[in-house]
């Protein structure tokens, strides 16, 4: 009987120990806003060569960009220094992981893959597909309902286009410039492709006083900043300041510098960044 109760708390003992060092493990994990705090820096991966979220200014030979003031006002808010760690596409994620960034800001799209090995802070960015029309043609995307619309071959807007508009009739072209030659003949009514690519294509044209992008997206893809898996802490503090930005109209100030008016790829904000 006093072996086996011996036993017993032995088991007890070493359950505790390893319950113990779960949690222990559990709250080191997640304290790395406290470890970027301390270390007064926060290590962010963006782009170096993708234009206007991240490239290399010609005269200064620093990395600027959507991304890159966004990053900026991020570790303003944290209270630390800003390292940019330059990144492509496919080592955005290994980055973050491997701990060599502490967020992604690199133009990441938030999908239901990535969100299972990353954390997405709330939308700070949307893109999508939009329809580029003549300037003096009707401002909502319902009103092109039956209409005859240009897309490219095999694209997303093309799929898009057939879902959400079943009577439309959807003319396909090998590229977008072919489709805004079909749209300058009269041919179609409107011509649909990714925002940011409809934005540089209207900033070239000769004749872009003769078109205008519809702020309405004809679906859309969310832009976040990627957080390592459970840092709950970190999170909700790039949340907060996104939120924040958004309300003391930063976030707009910071569009317009890349995606306004006076830009070469202007294009209308049609979102916000709000909690969820």
């Amino acid at each position: 009987m006093a072996a086996n109760t011996k036993g017993f708390k032995k088991r007890t003992l070493v359950l505790g120990l390893l319950a113990a060092g779960g949690l222990f493990s559990m709250q080191v994990q997640a304290d790395q806003l406290a470890d970027i705090k301390a270390a007064g820096v926060v290590k962010v991966a963006t782009f170096d060569a993708n234009p206007p979220f991240g490239s290399i200014d010609a005269k200064t030979h620093e990395i600027i960009g959507y991304d890159v003031d966004f990053a900026r006002a991020l570790a303003s808010a944290l209270g630390v220094k800003l390292e940019l760690v330059a990144t492509n596409p496919a080592n955005r994620i290994p980055l973050l992981q491997s701990g060599k960034a502490d967020l992604i800001v690199a133009d990441i799209t938030i999908t239901p893959e990535r969100a299972q090995v990353v954390d997405f802070s709330l939308p700070y960015f949307v893109t999508g597909q939009q329809f580029l029309v003549p300037v003096k043609a009707a401002d909502t995307l319902e009103a092109y309902s039956r209409a005859r619309i240009g897309a490219v071959k095999g694209t997303t807007g093309e799929q898009a286009l057939h879902q959400r508009f079943p009577h439309a009739r959807v003319l396909s072209y090998d590229d977008i410039p072919l489709a805004l030659t079909a749209l300058r003949n009269g041919n179609v009514q409107a011509i649909t492709q990714d925002s940011t690519i409809l934005a540089g294509l209207l900033a070239q044209a000769p004749d872009k006083a003769n078109f205008k992008i519809l702020p309405d997206l004809l679906s859309k893809e969310e832009i976040g900043v990627g957080v390592k898996k459970g840092e709950t802490a970190l999170l909700k503090a790039v949340n907060d300041e996104l939120v924040n930005l958004e309300k003391n109209g930063q976030a707009a100030k910071i569009y317009d510098v890349w995606f306004g008016p006076d830009t070469p790829s202007p294009q209308p904000r049609a979102f916000k960044i709000e909690a969820q």
